[in-house]
């Protein structure tokens, strides 16, 4: 999904909708009724919170809810391919300079990809947390590991930012770059920003969870299709790249000089993710509708149908995604 929309994916990403979006506190659980921000429509049309760094006002709430980054933390968890760690350790371990890591994430939310990688490699660690939002990148950083899979220490630092502004120069001394959920809202042009700048540093990329753009609801419904087919033309909107990305993201890393390799990494959800299929529903269906007004009252049926089947435990949903790990051509002599 769109990540201003929903870091949801399929991350994530800027989707206006008919529905306004609650306000919600830290702490406090969203209306039934309303869309977590981040899970669903957002009112900024176009706008990339945590991509773009823009001026921001004292009462300017965050668009990706601490809840909804909770909701989601760990189907993320679980669909994210961990048969792309071994060749990334390898990579690692074959980076020159015995210092330790340091590990640029980009748009990193509340730190949900420190906590999941950290601990999947050895050695000291320093993270480098990007995000637009100062709440959550504060968040990130209390909440961020502490050690590596062999005990090793792990420290962090936050930065606000523009991903778009990514250059060689700025991820020098880098050893990897990573991002949640971040393809399918960034531009032709801003993912061969990212590929130039990590190519160019000689660091690999491990880029998780970029929507597919298929969808999967059991029991079916004659509306699956359309609904899917109008959310991934509102992907596409202002240039965004969408269920796109993940093939320019490829062509780009590869016309770079870098070996790539993809894998799937498809949320699964079940009666145990009610509350996560809930916001996800909402925030599918109203992206639909933003695109296509005509399908609001059958899609209001549809939403109304498939809530009730969530809450019911009766439905299953896979919303397919894609982990690509880009290893370029590390810099400094190293083989």
């Amino acid at each position: 999904m769109r990540k201003t929309a929903t870091k949801q994916s399929g991350k994530i990403p800027a989707q206006p909708g008919p529905r306004e979006v609650a306000s919600v506190k830290p702490g406090v659980p969203a209306d039934a009724e309303s869309v977590i921000p981040g899970a669903g429509p957002s009112t900024h049309p176009g706008e990339r919170p945590t991509v773009r760094l823009r001026d921001a006002g004292p009462d300017d709430a965050p668009r990706y809810a601490p809840e909804w980054l909770e909701l989601r933390e760990g189907p993320d968890a679980a669909a994210r391919a961990g048969d792309l760690i071994d060749p990334l350790r390898i990579r690692l371990a074959n980076l020159p300079g015995k210092a330790g890591l340091v590990i640029h994430d980009l748009g990193c939310g509340t730190g949900s990809m420190g906590r999941w990688l950290a601990p999947r490699l050895d050695g000291p660690q320093h993270w480098i947390l990007h995000d637009r939002d100062p709440y959550l990148l504060h968040f990130a950083a209390v909440a961020s590991p502490r050690s590596a899979a062999d005990g090793s220490r792990v420290t962090v630092e936050t930065r606000r930012g523009d991903v778009g502004l990514l250059t060689p120069d700025a991820l020098a001394g880098a050893s990897l770059v990573t991002a949640s959920a971040l393809l399918d809202v960034l531009t032709r042009e801003e993912i061969g920003t990212l590929a130039t700048a990590c190519t160019g540093a000689g660091c690999p990329a491990l880029l998780t969870l970029s929507v597919a753009g298929r969808v999967e609801l059991t029991p079916s419904d004659p509306m699956d299709e359309e609904i899917a087919d109008a959310f991934n033309a509102h992907q596409r909107r202002g240039g965004l790249l969408g269920p796109d990305a993940v093939t320019v993201a490829c062509e780009a890393f590869s016309e770079r000089g870098a070996t790539v390799r993809l894998h799937p990494s498809a949320w699964r959800l079940g009666p145990a993710e009610s509350a996560l299929t809930a916001q996800w529903l909402r925030g599918w269906v109203g992206a639909a509708v933003e695109e296509r007004p005509e399908l609001k009252e059958p899609a209001e049926r549809y939403l109304r149908d498939r809530l009730e089947a969530c809450r019911a435990g009766e439905l299953k949903v896979v919303v397919h995604h894609s982990d690509l790990l880009a290893l370029s051509r590390p810099t400094g002599g190293a083989s």
